[in-house]
């Protein structure tokens, strides 16, 4: 069945800012200025982070144009490398996406919960009533088709966008906090080298990696935009403008407001903004934001992740039902349902997962550097397109070869810092390898 293009390029513009703006700008720059230590390292983790970023938004942006299909970051593993590559990798994607939903929507219930609950009532059982509710709304919503959760989507991105930039107004309404001269300690407590600043920045890189990470997941909607060899790339170098832009002035604001040795230790910073505006309603504040940034990360992965697992039955590495699409909303009922019960199911079994998500994190590396060496292969093999249609990558190679460098060295920095993680990743891997070709030898005896 050939599916409806209903996304412009605003709609797919919000869907980038969405899968990459979550609870991430809220608490990661507390582990990065922990592990720069000095200010002038903090600052260059992010711009590097941002610049990376760039990079990797151009590459896609040529994969997107060059590839346009629903579930593009599943057959981009496949027809590159091995349809079990795809299997494996996106099998641990749609569970650390599953997890992330689970996880945060808890977090978002703790906060709405101490506004809308008494005290007697805020309790586990509540926010775990919370958490499944937000998440079923939302799949209720993607059950009326694509516009509705686009238009969905479009709302609550223009209403995080905002708040973001209510907190980083802070800098007009709170002063400045006091200056702090940090200083670079190292393990022996001599003078720092290149290598001691050289080993901290890949530590800080891992956590700004992350908070940049998510784009790469738009490719998934490629059937079915509009015009999508021209609006994939646009909306992919709109999207990450306007994130970086964020990013980076968010970032400036908690160090002038919070300062930077506070910053290093402080439990909620986006808290401390906003109190710095609104006062003594500061909690309720930020509590409205966390709950939005929640709703809005729960309903775009609901909107994503399925049309990886539909590409996934279209090529048999799930059974075909996966890719049965409803005739009427064009909805992947069965794989948002499936998507939806592994989030909700993973709510019950949080701590568990917190390892799991541990080990998947290094994993997560090696694919967005491997996805993106796909673009090579693209090119040779999509010569016969016309490259005044086809949007191109700038200074091509060396922007690719940067991302790609980049996310490698992200992953040794995670394997230098936490060896077990990286194997038990690496583990998981061959785990669904094994699957998948177990699943296969079945399939063939059938």
């Amino acid at each position: 069945m050939q599916q409806k293009k209903q996304l412009s390029l605003f709609d797919l513009s919000m869907i980038v800012v969405s899968l990459v703006i979550g609870m991430g700008i809220f608490r990661t720059p507390v582990n990065v200025a922990a592990k720069a230590q000095i200010p002038e390292l903090f600052y260059l983790a992010w711009v590097i982070g941002g610049f990376v970023a760039f990079c990797g938004a151009l590459t896609y942006a040529e994969i997107g144009a060059r590839y346009p299909v629903t579930g593009g970051y599943y057959k981009i593993f496949s027809i590159a490398y091995h349809p079990s590559i795809a299997f494996a990798i996106n099998c641990i994607v749609l569970i650390s996406s599953a997890a992330s939903v689970a996880a945060i929507s808890i977090i978002g219930a703790e906060y709405l919960s101490k506004i809308i609950l008494p005290i007697d009532k805020q309790n586990e059982t509540y926010r775990v009533a919370i958490a499944i509710t937000t998440i079923l709304i939302f799949y209720l919503i993607n059950l009326l088709g694509l516009k509705a959760s686009a238009k969905t989507q479009n709302v609550l991105t223009i209403i995080k966008i905002g708040m973001v930039l209510i907190l980083i107004c802070a800098i007009f309404f709170g002063g400045t906090a006091e200056t702090v001269t940090p200083i670079f300690k190292t393990l022996n407590g001599g003078l720092p080298t290149w290598s001691d600043y050289g080993k901290a920045l890949g530590l800080c890189l891992i956590a700004v990696s992350f908070s940049y990470a998510g784009y790469a997941q738009t490719i998934n909607f490629g059937g079915e935009v509009k015009e999508a060899k021209k609006v994939i790339p646009r909306a992919i170098i709109i999207g990450l403008t306007i994130i970086v832009s964020l990013y980076l002035a968010i970032n400036y604001v908690y160090v002038k407001v919070i300062g930077f040795e506070e910053l290093k230790s402080a439990e909620s910073i986006a808290a401390i903004l906003a109190s710095k505006i609104f006062g003594s309603v500061g909690f309720n504040m930020l509590s409205i934001i966390i709950f939005i940034s929640v709703m809005g990360y729960v309903n775009v992965n609901l909107l994503s992740n399925p049309r990886a697992m539909f590409a996934m039955g279209e090529e048999g590495a799930l059974p075909k039902i996966f890719s049965k699409i409803n005739k009427k909303t064009e909805v992947m009922t069965l794989s948002l349902t499936v998507f939806t019960v592994v989030a909700i199911v993973i709510i019950f079994f949080a701590k568990t997962f917190d390892k799991i998500l541990n080990y998947t994190i290094f994993l997560e590396s090696i694919s967005m550097a491997s996805s993106a060496a796909t673009l090579f292969i693209l090119r040779k093999r999509t010569q016969h397109l016309d490259k005044k249609t086809i949007y191109t990558v700038p200074l091509y190679p060396i922007l690719p070869i940067i991302f790609i460098a980049a996310y490698t060295f992200v992953a040794f920095s995670i394997y230098a810092d936490d060896p077990n993680a990286a194997l038990n990743g690496l583990y998981i891997f061959i785990g669904f390898l094994f699957i998948y070709f177990i699943s296969r030898l079945m399939n063939r005896k059938e």
